[in-house]
């Protein structure tokens, strides 16, 4: 019953910002790290480790996170939130989700870096919390489980996520 009302909240929450979350900011629209439109919207700061989802123009939620151990292994730029996935299998090693020992956590929200499809590059959980807050990762932006859970129950596939050096 608690998993429904959730959802539902989420799917009102959703309904009331449609309108607003249809015009997608275009890169020039951020000069100064902002973006200026309504709606909601993610921004992944590099240099500080932090993901700060913003609603209507304003900041209402901040987590720290792991970049790439090196600046140019995590992209920058405008992307959407195109997949969404509940423990997710880490394929390279074969190891299953929900495994302790699977590097990405319990959630994945895979971005559309193009030439992706939106497996390569994503925001997920990690196995390793000690790594949030540095630049740590293969160019994935990682989150302490709970935190990623948490943005994973109230972002929409569709989401603008800006990554900035």
């Amino acid at each position: 019953m608690r998993r429904w009302i959730t959802v539902l909240c989420t799917l009102l929450l959703l309904l009331s910002c449609a309108g607003r979350m249809a015009a997608a900011p275009q890169p020039n629209a951020f000069p100064g790290g902002g973006l200026e439109e309504e709606g909601v919207y993610i921004l992944i700061d590099k240099k500080a480790n932090r993901l700060t989802l913003f609603l209507n123009g304003r900041p209402q939620y901040s987590f720290p996170v792991a970049t790439g151990r090196r600046k140019e292994l995590t992209p920058v730029g405008r992307f959407r939130i195109v997949t969404k996935i509940v423990k997710p299998w880490y394929v390279r090693k074969q190891i299953p989700g929900g495994s302790p020992h699977n590097p990405l956590g319990t959630r994945w929200m895979g971005l559309d870096v193009p030439g992706t499809g939106g497996y390569t590059y994503g925001i997920h959980g990690t196995n390793r919390p000690y790594s949030i807050g540095h630049g740590a990762s293969s160019g994935c932006i990682r989150m302490h489980n709970k935190d990623v859970e948490w943005l994973f129950r109230h972002v929409p596939i569709g989401t603008v996520v800006v990554i900035k050096e």
